[in-house]
C-alpha cells in the first residue's frame, strides 16, 4: 500500500502483479474503495501488473484540505499523479459508475497516457440533480447507514440481492465505512458533471459494459456512451450496478478479452 499526493488530497494506492506485465488501472465506483474490484484480482493479475486505488474522500484517500468543490478534472489528474508516483508512463484503464466517468475525462484529455479503456455500468451524464441533492442532505443529516438499503436496491438485481447476501456483505461494509463528507463531496462532482460533449472526442479504443438490470445507470446509457466514441464497442451483462459483483466471471472475462486486443 502506498501513498500519493495531489492538490492536498493524501492518495492511497496498490499495486500487485508482474513487474514487466502491462498495467492496468482500476477506478472504483461512488461509495466503494479499491476493495471493490476483489472478484476479479484472480483473472486480472494473471496478466496485468494492476493499480488499485481509493477515489478522493474514499477508504484510505482524503479529501484535499480545502472544502473546495472538485470535478472530473481533479479527479481524472489524481490518476495522472498516482500513475507518476508508481513509475507508469502508460496503461489501460478501467473504471465502474463514478469510475467510468472518471475514465471518460482521461481518455478525452490525457490519451498519451493511455492505452485501452473499459467503461463500465457508467454513463456521461447522471441525473437528475434534485436527487442528488436529497441524497446529499440525507447523508449530512443521518450518515450513511440512512441510505445503504436503497443504494443495494438500485446497484444489484432484486433476486440476486436476496439469494446472496454473505456475497453482498463486503459492499454494504464499504458503504457504511464512507465517510459522509467524503461521499458527498463525491456525489456533487457527479450531480455537476456533463460529459457527453466529451464523448466525440475520445480517439482511444473503448469498451462499454453495461448491465441489463442496472438502474443507476441504464443499458440505453451506456449505448449513449458507447455510440458516441468512435467504435467503441458494447457488451451488456445479466446484472444490475455492480455488473463485477454479480457476474464476476464474465466481467473479467470481457474485460481480459478486450484488453488482450
Amino acid at each position: 500500500m502506498t501513498t500519493a499526493f495531489h492538490q492536498g488530497a493524501a492518495l492511497h494506492y496498490r499495486i500487485e502483479g508482474a513487474a514487466d506485465a502491462p498495467v492496468l488501472v482500476l477506478s472504483n465506483s461512488l461509495g466503494t474503495d479499491l476493495q471493490m474490484w476483489a472478484p476479479q484480482m484472480d483473472s486480472l493479475l494473471t496478466r496485468f501488473r494492476v493499480l488499485r486505488y481509493d477515489t478522493r474522500g474514499h477508504g484510505g484517500s482524503s479529501l484535499p484540505g480545502s472544502a473546495e468543490p472538485f470535478g472530473f478534472a481533479e479527479l481524472g489528474r489524481d490518476v495522472l499523479a498516482i500513475m507518476d508516483h508508481a513509475g507508469i508512463g502508460r496503461a489501460h484503464f478501467c473504471g465502474l459508475s463514478m469510475g467510468g466517468m472518471t475514465g471518460i475525462w482521461l481518455a478525452a484529455h490525457h490519451p498519451e497516457r493511455f492505452d485501452r479503456f473499459v467503461l463500465a455500468n457508467t454513463a456521461a451524464l447522471i441525473g437528475p440533480a434534485s436527487g442528488w441533492d436529497t441524497r446529499i442532505q440525507t447523508v449530512r443529516a443521518q450518515g450513511m447507514a440512512a441510505i445503504v438499503d436503497a443504494v443495494l436496491a438500485r446497484w444489484f438485481s432484486a433476486g440476486w440481492l436476496a439469494a446472496n447476501a454473505a456475497r453482498i456483505a463486503p459492499v454494504r461494509q464499504m458503504l457504511l465505512d464512507a465517510t459522509p463528507a467524503g461521499y458527498t463531496a463525491n456525489c456533487a462532482a457527479v450531480r455537476d458533471a456533463d460529459l457527453r460533449p466529451l464523448l466525440p472526442r475520445i480517439a482511444s479504443q473503448v469498451l462499454v459494459i453495461a448491465g441489463t438490470h442496472d438502474l443507476a445507470t441504464t443499458p440505453a446509457q451506456g449505448r449513449e456512451v458507447a455510440d458516441g466514441v468512435a467504435g467503441a464497442r458494447y457488451v451488456e451483462l445479466d446484472g444490475a450496478h455492480l455488473s463485477n459483483w454479480e457476474q464476476p466471471q464474465a466481467f473479467a472475462d470481457a474485460v481480459c478479452g478486450f484488453l488482450a486486443g
